[in-house]
């Protein structure tokens, strides 16, 4: 297939990007910085067309600790695949979007940290945007930890909203689980956990 990743140059997507690549697909990695990879703007609607024209499928991987970021990349997007005739997008999301035992979103529970707030509630107002657009869209949340650097398990679940258990999960595994996802869909304008088997 061929696939853009935004945001190729960060832990996220360079991982997606080396995991497409060793399984044979044609992957243009972006990022906003000049170096490796092609440069464009996630949150400019003409970059993202003019990128993801003659694309199969576009992965999100891109994160900005900015005001706004994230509804603005979605928006852009939403216009910029439509424009383009793509309709495919994968997204890593944050597990602090998923939800505990009692359906209770994690950054709603009691004792939840100023501090990730705000870059939680960035998330949550892309999901609103994706939901709005025409998008044949999926987020995957992996567990809310710091992940690691280790190579993958091979062991990963996609599936469900609730808060993993994990007490580790990779980089490695997440990006694993997003090519899937692009190569056989099967989660379909949702938020879904991503999760060791």
């Amino acid at each position: 297939m061929r696939i853009v990743v935004f945001g190729a140059g960060g832990r996220a997507g360079r991982r997606i990007v080396t995991e497409a690549g060793a399984r044979g697909h044609e992957v243009t990695g972006v990022s906003h910085r000049p170096g490796d990879w092609t440069v464009g703007d996630v949150t400019d609607p003409a970059s993202v067309a003019s990128l993801v024209t003659g694309q199969e499928a576009v992965v999100m991987a891109a994160s900005r600790f900015e005001p706004g970021f994230f509804p603005r990349a979605a928006g852009a997007l939403a216009e910029g695949m439509a424009k383009a005739g793509v309709t495919r997008l994968v997204a890593v999301g944050i597990g602090t979007t998923l939800e505990t035992p009692e359906g209770v979103p994690l950054y709603e529970t009691p004792g939840f940290p100023e501090d990730a707030r705000a870059f939680t509630l960035g998330h949550v107002e892309e999901l609103g945007v994706l939901r709005g657009s025409g998008l044949d869209w999926v987020v995957l949340a992996p567990p809310p930890l710091f992940l690691d650097d280790e190579p993958a398990t091979g062991r990963h679940r996609i599936g469900g909203r609730a808060v993993p258990a994990d007490e580790t999960f990779g980089y490695a595994d997440l990006a694993a689980a997003v090519v899937d996802e692009f190569e056989r869909p099967v989660h379909h304008r949702e938020l879904v956990a991503v999760t060791a088997v």
